[in-house]
C-alpha cells in the first residue's frame, strides 16, 4: 500500500468516526458534551490529514483528486471548508438540537 492510500484511508477513517461521534452525542440518555467534542476533533483531524496529503502528492501524479489542489489557494481551501462545516454543524446544534435537550 503506498503512503498517500494509507493517508486517505486515515482521512477517512476519521470522517467516519466524525460521523458516528456526531449522531452518537445526543440520545436517550441526553447530550454527550465529550463525544460531541471529539465528533468536532475527528473533522478537524480529518481535514488536516487531506491538507498534508494535497501538500505532499499535489501535481505528482499520483492520484487525479489530489492533483486538483494543485495550488497553494485550492490547499487552503480545505482547511476553509472544514472550518465552515465545522461552524455549520454547531449552529444547526445549538440551534435545533439543543433546545430539546434543554426543555427536559
Amino acid at each position: 500500500m503506498t503512503p498517500i492510500t494509507i493517508l486517505a484511508i486515515v482521512a477517512a477513517a476519521f470522517f467516519v468516526a466524525h460521523v458516528l461521534l456526531l449522531f452518537t452525542s445526543f440520545g436517550r440518555e441526553g447530550y454527550n458534551k465529550t463525544k460531541y467534542l471529539w465528533s468536532h476533533l475527528t473533522l478537524w483531524i480529518c481535514g488536516a490529514i487531506v491538507f498534508i496529503m494535497t501538500q505532499l502528492y499535489a501535481g505528482k501524479g499520483e492520484s487525479g483528486m489530489v492533483d486538483a489542489f494543485d495550488t497553494p489557494l485550492k490547499r487552503w481551501l480545505i482547511i476553509a471548508v472544514v472550518l465552515v462545516l465545522s461552524v455549520v454543524a454547531h449552529t444547526i446544534v445549538k440551534l435545533f438540537v439543543m433546545p430539546r435537550y434543554q426543555s427536559r
